[in-house]
């Protein structure tokens, strides 16, 4: 059969790129295309349509300022999926672009799956009337979901979260010492400052992050850097116990003792490597009251918190996110046992709500069987 996939953001890259290894299991004969980034292209052993490059903005100013940009993008893709017939068009997140596309493809007798629910329950909570009219199939990796779509009578099919996948007990085969002598790193106890993965948020939150490195001093701080940035980028904010690492994300998380974590699925990720975490966020003034006029009354912003239903980890957001606050809740969670052992047992329900691992193999299940049976109808 013939997929064509659009994962336009880095997260939505790596986790269609799981799924699709599932299903190359089940359907090897598979031809798939894509808008996607470096994850996907390893696993097909191709080149998208179109690059993460091209496709990852971030915020409303940013939206605006690559308008043109945007549009170009949705012109190829539809003009792509004109001249080549798929069984299926797979939207994995990314809404602001894969709602529109939704719209357009079943308008034009596509059959559309979704996988990684907009968050709708949040906000523009009126997106829901375009997914039960333009998606066929929803797949949903949040346990609270199911029940908000029921409200609609729009049945969902929720798989579990594919972090369970990727992040496994066996997943780091190196010892700290042997991760220390690789990166060049002091021995020390480590913490590691997730900034995010897109420029303007590194820019707007890596300062904040390290402002606080002067105040412990018996630890190492790692900026988890990504390779693609220049490391201009990073250079200014490193100092005596202030270092970078590329690429490595996951043994950051697994050697450190606690984190300055973005908001966003990074806080996910140190919660299933057990990592006691400060969430962070600040984004630009016009953005962030532009979101906060449309948000529904949602208490948190990292989805460990969300998906709880209470603060298992503190989150400091725009003026709040400051080298006091940073130093307050940095000493909570390095000193305080019981504050540690709290957010540890927290972080054990938070993986049993879940759904356990094999999210990416149940969605590629229920994709190709799905499948299978409407070609047999």
């Amino acid at each position: 059969m013939k997929y064509f996939i659009i994962a336009g953001d880095p997260s939505g890259d790596i986790h269609a790129s799981h799924f699709v290894k599932e299903l190359l299991k089940l359907d090897n004969s598979a031809s798939i295309d894509f808008v996607g980034g470096s994850h996907l292209s390893n696993v097909l052993q191709k080149n998208p349509l179109i690059p993460l490059e091209r496709t990852a903005f971030m915020g409303f100013i940013d939206v605006v300022k690559n308008l043109k940009l945007i549009l170009e993008n949705f012109k190829i893709v539809k003009n792509h999926l004109l001249k080549n017939k798929y069984d299926v068009v797979i939207l994995v997140d990314y809404p602001g672009f894969n709602l529109k596309m939704a719209k357009w493809c079943k308008e034009n007798g596509m059959k559309v799956y979704y996988y990684i629910s907009p968050t709708v329950w949040a906000w523009k909570e009126s997106r829901v009337h375009t997914i039960i009219k333009y998606v066929d199939k929803l797949f949903t990796i949040l346990p609270f979901e199911t029940e908000f779509y029921k409200k609609y009578n729009y049945n969902v099919e929720f798989v579990g979260h594919p972090l369970l996948d990727e992040i496994t007990p066996n997943l780091i085969n190196i010892t700290k010492n042997e991760f220390q002598k690789k990166y060049n790193l002091p021995d020390t106890k480590y913490i590691a400052i997730l900034p995010g993965s897109r420029e303007q948020e590194i820019k707007a939150i890596l300062p904040k992050m390290v402002s606080v490195s002067k105040y412990f001093k018996d630890y190492t701080f790692i900026i988890a850097g990504l390779s693609r940035f220049s490391k201009d980028l990073y250079k200014p904010y490193l100092s005596e116990n202030v270092y970078v690492v590329y690429d490595d994300t996951y043994s950051i998380l697994h050697f450190s003792e606690a984190g300055l974590i973005k908001s966003g699925t990074s806080t996910m990720e140190a919660a299933l490597f057990d990592l006691p975490q400060v969430v962070c966020y600040k984004g630009g003034q016009i953005s962030y009251w532009i979101a906060r006029l449309l948000v529904r009354n949602i208490k948190y912003i990292s989805m460990v918190n969300l998906i709880m239903q209470k603060e298992v980890v503190k989150e400091l957001i725009q003026s709040d996110l400051n080298t006091q606050n940073l130093k307050t809740e940095l000493e909570k969670i390095l000193l305080n046992e019981e504050v540690r052992k709290r957010i540890k047992n927290d972080y054990a329900e938070l993986k049993e709500k879940l759904g356990g691992a094999g999210a990416s193999k149940r969605l590629a299940e229920k994709i190709y069987y799905s499948l299978i049976q409407n070609a047999k109808a």
